[in-house]
């Protein structure tokens, strides 16, 4: 467990392991512990050094001042700056969801710096199209009455402040209204487990944090096709067969990266390290070592 400061952000990362350098984020709401308490990060660990970080917004990390950096090229280069600090030169980079999206363009301004780049239940635009847990495409009507329960329930939350549900209270909440990214998890026969993981993201986080970089980061419905074509390291897309927000993004991806492999979880959803944490490790430490060994995506 250590920090490192990057100008006015104090980013906390954990940095496992031995071997080649594996820079991980995670996706919105989450932190470091996406990978590590589904145990992934230990079954990478046996091979890899593995160093997680806490993202902008998240987690234990902290901004200072004005200039929060919500954003994807900001986001981006706190991984040059920390591979810096730590005197890496090339790096695996492995990402989840937000993350992800950040993790895409960083492989599409510099992926000359990366070994591999691994995308997980993502997309390249960074305001991707919305889908319920039905699997139906959000309507722009649906997405304005959502922003407007949203603001109200933030309004009413700033006004009166009301006492934090206990963690019963918020686990039967999750069950009763999953949504897209989680409602797969909520079927699962561990779903406890995956629950009490994600609440502990929640006592970590600052809440004001998360909501403005929630205001700030998802604004560009452009995948950037032309950047993905230039790509130039060996590229791991790995998602849940039930992530309907980003199968057909995590597609676009397949055709247009160069040299990627396309990895579907069968009956998983958004959460693939969670829900299926030794097929998500599997398939990382194949792909791993099949770039090691050939310097490609696939044997």
């Amino acid at each position: 467990m250590a920090y490192f400061q990057n100008n006015n952000v104090r980013i906390y990362y954990e940095d496992v392991g031995q071997g080649e350098p594996i820079i991980a984020n995670h996706g919105l709401a989450e932190d470091t512990t996406y990978w590590s308490e589904s145990g992934v990060t230990a079954s990478l660990a046996a091979k890899y050094r593995v160093i997680s970080i806490d993202m902008r917004g998240h987690g234990r990390t902290v901004v200072e001042g004005e200039a929060k950096g919500y954003n994807e090229i900001t986001m981006g280069e706190d991984f040059t700056a920390l591979a810096d600090h730590l005197k890496l030169g090339r790096f695996h980079l492995l990402s989840h969801a937000t993350g992800g999206m950040v993790a895409a363009r960083y492989g599409i301004r510099h992926s000359d710096r990366l070994l591999s780049l691994i995308l997980t239940d993502t997309g390249s635009e960074t305001l991707p199209t919305m889908f319920a847990a039905d699997g139906h495409e959000v309507t722009e009507e649906e997405q304005e009455q959502l922003r407007i329960l949203g603001d109200q329930l933030r309004q009413d939350w700033i006004k009166n402040q009301p006492p934090p549900p206990s963690y019963l209270q918020r686990k039967a909440n999750w069950r009763a209204n999953p949504g897209v990214f989680t409602f797969k998890m909520a079927e699962h026969p561990y779903s406890d487990r995956m629950y009490e993981i994600m609440d502990d993201w929640g006592q970590r986080r600052n809440p004001w944090a998360l909501m403005e970089f929630m205001q700030s980061f998802y604004t560009d419905p452009d995948p950037m096709v032309e950047g993905l074509r230039r790509i130039k390291c060996p590229t791991l897309l790995l998602i849940g067969e039930f992530d309907y927000v980003f199968l057909k993004p995590t597609e676009l991806m397949a055709r247009e990266i160069p040299d990627n492999r396309h990895v579907v979880l069968r009956g998983c959803g958004h959460m693939t390290a969670l829900e299926a944490p030794k097929w998500t490790a599997h398939e990382l430490l194949d792909f791993l070592e099949c770039v090691r060994k050939t310097g490609r995506a696939k044997w």
